[in-house]
């Protein structure tokens, strides 16, 4: 098996341009309602009604077509156009929910826009409380090594694939930053190095009664 990870994407644009090409043909005339018998073993269903309209469900030959991307091969990417469109309607939505926030809690301020920085640190956190940080006090730091490496990783492609095109405020929170997780992850690695060799301890005796 390969190491690297598989996934399916699915291409969203051609579901919405076949279901608008489904829309434009003429419907055929509604038929009569009749009562239809209850299945055996079948559980309830979902009815949603739209306007004068009823839900109707993709074509099954047009949703598997359009679902199913061959493996290793990506969709078109978004035209300019579809991008905008896309972004503005993003932004729209985002603005909405800032309004409904701070309708209910009039005291929050508007949110500062995320930048560079937020990722970076957004990083550095999630490096950290997988190497055990943040833990309360009394309870035992849970450490997820592996996903700790993952992160770490991820900050090195930010840098290599970031380098040049960063302000100088932005190249050294950055380098510092992956300074400071790769040591914690050196720490951390020795310690549990050093557990695994030491032989394990036997039992305390147990009192004689």
């Amino acid at each position: 098996m390969s190491d690297n990870p598989k996934f399916t994407v699915i291409d969203r644009r051609k579901i919405k341009a076949d279901e608008e090409q489904e829309n434009q043909q003429p419907s055929a005339p509604p038929a009569e309602p009749k009562a239809a018998a209850p299945e055996s073993g079948s559980g309830p269903r979902l009815v949603v009604s739209e306007s004068k309209h009823e839900a109707r469900p993709a074509p099954p030959q047009a949703a598997s077509e359009a679902a199913a991307v061959p493996e290793g091969e990506m969709p078109a990417a978004p035209t300019a156009q579809e991008s905008r469109e896309q972004k503005a309607a993003y932004d729209a939505s985002a603005q909405r929910l800032e309004d409904l926030v701070r309708a209910q809690n009039p005291a929050v301020g508007a949110q500062p826009p995320v930048g560079f920085l937020h990722l970076v640190q957004q990083f550095y956190v999630s490096a950290m409380i997988q190497m055990g940080a943040g833990a309360q006090e009394g309870q035992r730091p849970r450490v997820d090594i592996l996903g700790a490496r993952a992160t770490i990783d991820l900050l090195g492609v930010l840098a290599e694939k970031t380098r040049g095109n960063l302000t100088e405020a932005e190249e050294s929170a950055l380098q510092s930053v992956l300074f400071e997780v790769r040591m914690a992850f050196l720490e951390l690695t020795s310690m549990i190095s050093l557990q695994a060799m030491q032989p394990p301890q036997p039992p305390p005796p147990q009192a004689k009664r």
